[in-house]
């Protein structure tokens, strides 16, 4: 049996190895050090409080046996009255009030430890979450865009989100393990101070639960492992079928039906073999229990024994049954509790694994700044690339120079390359051939962060982010976001202020339908508030990949004249497909197959009667 891609699913015959498993409980220490940064103070309170909870089992039994023995002693005695006054003035009473006394503050403290820790743990896994969930953030900011490309490194990306929310009951399982074994010791030493031998009867109860509980632990494992894709589709399908963003087509199109098929399909799937798990497990845990149980009962019938026969009070009765049957508990939780720690290690595998990914776009040891302002230009030199994964090369062989100041415009059909040399030009990714150099510096040897400062990039599918409008121009120069003179200068730049003028709250009013009062925008009106995002920034390299692609004809001629007496002086970049903009640029280059085949401007190419030409021509005849 294979899944979709070919791959045959992971089982219990391909699970990892003994000596694997082992090695994934390093990630035990991984986690509790990450639970120690979290919060020390909460940390050690919740180990403290649970070595002080850990010897309240062995005092509540033997307090417990103590007061069975004095109400016997006491049955014995002759009655001092027939009145509890009686009774209590003869002083018969005293010991036996303070051990009842005893055995209350002992619950009532039980019940402080208990709701103590557990106010520690809620408080702690809160906090231990949203580390996580900031270190998770941080890390995946640190990779290269290769990684948010690739399927696999969405399926990790998609385990490791689950365990950033989903491993938080690990903390109290981990710290109640340390509890149960301390308590395990004191009430192992008070066993076998009476029956020895009753301690060799333990692992008949538990061991095969155990075993029962680590292989259907695996098999759980694996089975989410295996089904992360399918997952992720569940959760695309789920968002697409009740989105507001796709609301319209899925309505025009009658798509309801079908998507709810599909995931109808897709969950009854991973329902029956999820059902199928739980049934084998519930049953083969019935037997094991059943097991645990007869143990039991034949040691609490020996005890019972002994105790008919005079070799134990009714109180030692009280006290061994009773801490057999906790310690016969306490190991099965304790045992079973590793094995489902050793599972749990498997899923913060998926956890610290993506920890472990490391960007491949590296900041060089002695890093020159980006120069500015660009006096030369930027020069591709025998530029060849290809994406992760794939045999074709997207550009190979390329070399052209955008000289400072100039405009540049790419044109080419889909797959010509352009895109792919603006994420070479921003550095999202490195060449596998030639290099790129600025003034004559090559990109490698700065840093990702200086270069990324000095150039201003809105790609056609932009974000649409659901915040003010204010912050969403902001968000072009992060650290500029609170100074509104340079937002609404950025704002008039790109015409934006006309919309944002229109708001009820004008720079303050929420975007966006996600949240309440929320105000949405037409497509060509998100898009003058993008393209304001490049001139909040004021850098020296301007790019925009499709930048008016959702404007109308008089809103584009307009955008492009303003950023055309803008840009004077400025570098830039321009992506279209409509020959009205590119026809403003200084120099044009046609590309096709990731290679150059024609260069020159406007006039020169129509002139030349090639490729551009011929695009121009079929392009101004549906205007016509």
């Amino acid at each position: 049996m294979t899944d979709r891609s070919g791959r045959r699913p992971l089982s219990p015959e391909t699970a990892p190895t003994f000596r694997e498993r082992l090695d994934n409980l390093r990630h035990l220490g991984r986690l509790v050090a990450q639970i120690w940064r979290t919060s020390r103070p909460l940390t050690a309170a919740s180990i403290g409080l649970r070595l002080i909870a850990s010897v309240q089992p062995i005092a509540m039994l033997y307090v417990g046996k103590l007061i069975i023995d004095e109400v016997v002693r006491l049955t014995g005695l002759a009655a001092p009255g027939p009145g509890f006054a009686d009774w209590w003035s003869s002083g018969a009473l005293t010991t036996i009030i303070g051990l009842l006394l005893l055995e209350l503050a002992l619950v009532i403290l039980s019940d402080l430890l208990a709701r103590a820790t557990g106010l520690a743990d809620a408080v702690l896994s809160e906090l231990h979450s949203n580390q996580v969930s900031v270190e998770l953030m941080t890390h995946a900011a640190r990779l290269d865009l290769m990684h948010f490309e690739s399927a696999e490194y969405q399926d990790r990306l998609e385990r490791a989100r689950r365990q950033a929310a989903g491993r938080n009951a690990l903390l109290s399982q981990m710290f109640g393990q340390a509890q149960d074994i301390i308590t395990v010791a004191t009430l192992a030493a008070g066993l076998f101070f009476y029956a020895p031998w009753l301690i060799l009867l333990l692992p008949l109860s538990f061991v095969p639960a155990v075993w029962g509980e680590t292989r259907f632990n695996t098999l759980a494992y694996f089975m989410n492992r295996w089904r992360t894709p399918e997952r992720r589709e569940l959760e695309y399908i789920r968002y697409i079928g009740s989105s507001a963003d796709t609301a319209k087509e899925i309505k025009l199109f009658g798509l309801g039906g079908f998507l709810i098929e599909r995931f109808k399909r897709l969950a009854h799937t991973i329902f029956l073999e999820n059902r199928k798990l739980s049934t084998q497990r519930a049953g083969w845990g019935a037997i094991f229990s059943s097991i645990s149980t007869l143990t039991y009962y034949g040691a609490y019938a020996f005890i019972v024994w002994r105790t008919i026969i005079g070799d134990f009070s009714i109180g030692d009765l009280a006290f061994l049954s009773g801490s057999f049957l906790r310690l016969n508990g306490l190991f099965q939780k304790i045992l079973l509790g590793f094995t489902q720690i050793a599972g749990q290690s498997m899923y913060l595998d998926d956890l610290f694994s993506f920890f472990e990914i490391e960007p491949t776009i590296l900041p060089p040891a002695h890093p020159k700044p980006f120069p500015s302002p660009i006096r030369q230009g930027i020069t591709f030199e025998h530029v060849g690339f290809r994406y992760p994964d794939t045999e074709n090369w997207a550009i190979r062989g390329l070399s052209f120079t955008l000289n400072a100041g100039e405009t540049l415009a790419l044109v080419g059909e889909n797959g010509a390359g352009k895109t792919t040399i603006v994420k070479l030009l921003t550095r999202l990714y490195d060449p596998d051939e030639g290099r790129i150099t600025v003034d004559g510096v090559d990109l490698r040897d700065m840093t990702i962060e200086d270069i990324h400062a000095h150039i201003g990039v809105i790609f056609q599918d932009f974000i649409r982010y659901s915040l003010s409008a204010r912050e969403n121009i902001g968000v072009g120069r992060i650290d500029d976001q609170h100074d509104m003179e340079r937002i609404e200068s950025a704002a008039e730049r790109s015409l934006a202020d006309q919309v944002i003028g229109k708001l009820p709250g004008g720079y303050d009013t929420q975007l966006g339908r996600l949240f309440n009062k929320g105000r949405d925008l037409s497509g060509g009106e998100w898009q003058k508030v993008a393209i304001a995002r490049a001139y909040m920034r004021d850098a020296d390299l301007i790019i925009l990949d499709e930048p008016t692609a959702a404007l109308d004809a008089k809103a584009e001629a307009e955008v492009f004249s303003r950023f055309k007496s803008l840009a004077s002086g400025k570098t830039a970049v321009i992506i279209s497909h409509r020959f009205s903009t590119v026809r403003m640029a200084d120099r044009i280059l046609v590309l096709e197959n990731g290679a150059i085949l024609e260069s020159g401007s406007h006039e020169q190419l129509l002139a030349l009667r090639g490729r551009y030409a011929e695009l121009f021509e079929l392009q101004a005849a549906g205007y016509r």
